[in-house]
């Protein structure tokens, strides 16, 4: 079983990278759909019960919010793997400017998950650390940082 945790600020091109590399695989679990911590919850809590692979698609800037997912998942006995998403906030407001309608993300959203973003550790209970960073052809560079 397996829980990915993404991190990083909006347009850093962490939904894009799971439609690319674990759609087939793995459950999205993502404000951006769900709509309500409860919804979270509760999706989160059956994926557990029923031992799915999943993925937190969410910014998760600081360690204490990325906890919670990490926390559930270790005591369901889960791999958790942590894929950090590097962007200058000058990109991540290019890639915004091209979206539209409920996707597109207001600029001081962006500032404001930027001054709060916490690179994370594996102190913080991964069992794998990813490092990723979006590039100009719009491919990704994948680095392993860090394992147990």
């Amino acid at each position: 079983m397996q829980a990915i945790i993404f991190c990083g600020i909006q347009a850093s091109g962490k939904s894009t990278f799971y439609k690319e590399h674990f759609f087939d695989t793995h459950m999205r679990i993502s404000m951006d759909l769900l709509r309500t911590r409860n919804r979270e919850r509760l999706f989160l809590e059956a994926c557990i019960r029923s031992q799915m692979r999943f993925v937190v698609d969410n910014t998760n800037p600081t360690a204490a919010e990325r906890q919670k997912y990490i926390e559930l998942a270790k005591a369901a006995r889960y791999e958790v793997i942590g894929y950090y998403f590097e962007s200058t906030t000058k990109d991540a407001l290019a890639r915004n400017s091209l979206r539209s309608g409920r996707f597109l993300i207001p600029e001081k959203g962006i500032y404001g998950t930027h001054k709060r973003l916490l690179k994370p550790s594996l102190a913080e209970g991964f069992d794998m650390l990813y490092h990723v960073r979006l590039q100009p052809d719009s491919t990704y560079s994948i680095k392993l940082v860090a394992e147990l």
